[in-house]
């Protein structure tokens, strides 16, 4: 019987991947709307949702056949190692190594980059800017439908999953048509850093599932196993700020500016 305590988890991680995704993709199809008008724009992003349907209908029966602890093993180090790469980037990122991700600027930068086209390619200019929306859905969508399939096949939670994606796809699509610009305010980097920890978590409990591992409380082991991947990229970023700090300090050392390698990471 499905209950709220072994739903919460898949419905939770698809939720917060898919509003990192949505963002993504809506910021385009936004660009193209610009340029173009929403005819070109609705066409291009409905046909690519269409096709990422079409793949959880056909995947997810087929998925279900699979024996239960060879997909969990399977699925468990495809999370995990999708997770650990989101978790990384944003590590990384809250560390100041990696520049944040600019929703604004990946809006100016599409919407120049049709504008470039459309001098070019007149003609077949409301065809290619339906092609743009339509790979911006179908690349930012098949990282969403395989968290979907992740999280929920093989445990009966592929309807659970797909709740969470549908919501959140829902509500970046009606906050881009109210405010109808870039969504830069969204805490993109923020939300990385979550799905990363919750995939990873989810990585490692369903490899040892499929290795026979019996989790002490069960699915409740997830939140243990993510408190302690938080814990670790916390340390990794203070080890991180602390490493550029000593560095900057001797470039400041070297150049004969106390205050020169400061003022730029600051």
């Amino acid at each position: 019987m499905l209950t709220w305590a072994s739903a919460a988890p898949p419905i939770s991680a698809a939720f917060l991947a898919s509003l990192v995704e949505a963002v993504e993709a809506v910021t385009i199809v936004m660009a193209v709307a610009t340029v173009r008008g929403w005819r070109s724009a609705r066409a291009g992003a409905l046909a690519g949702l269409v096709s990422l349907a079409l793949m959880v209908l056909i995947l997810g029966p087929l998925l279900e056949r699979v024996p239960l602890h060879a997909l969990q093993l399977v699925i468990g180090i495809l999370l995990l190692l999708f997770g650990m790469r989101w978790l990384a980037k944003a590590t990384l990122r809250a560390a100041g190594i990696v520049p944040l991700h600019d929703e604004q600027a990946a809006f100016d930068r599409k919407a120049a980059e049709l504008r470039d086209q459309a001098h070019h390619h007149a003609a077949r200019m409301d065809w290619i800017a339906a092609l743009a929306s339509f790979k911006a859905v179908l690349l930012e969508g098949v990282e969403v439908v395989f968290i979907v399939l992740a999280v929920g096949a093989g445990r009966g939670l592929l309807g659970a999953a797909s709740i969470g994606a549908l919501a959140a796809c829902a509500l970046i699509v009606a906050i881009g048509f109210a405010v109808r610009r870039p969504l830069a305010r969204l805490p993109e980097n923020s939300l990385k850093f979550a799905v990363g920890i919750l995939l990873s978590a989810f990585g490692v409990f369903w490899s040892g599932e499929g290795l026979g591992v019996a989790w002490p409380g069960g699915d409740l082991a997830i939140l243990g196993i993510a408190g302690l991947y938080l814990l670790m990229a916390i340390v990794a970023i203070g080890a991180i700020r602390r490493w550029r700090g000593h560095a900057s300090s001797q470039v400041a050392q070297r150049s004969g500016s106390p205050t020169a390698a400061d003022d730029r990471y600051a």
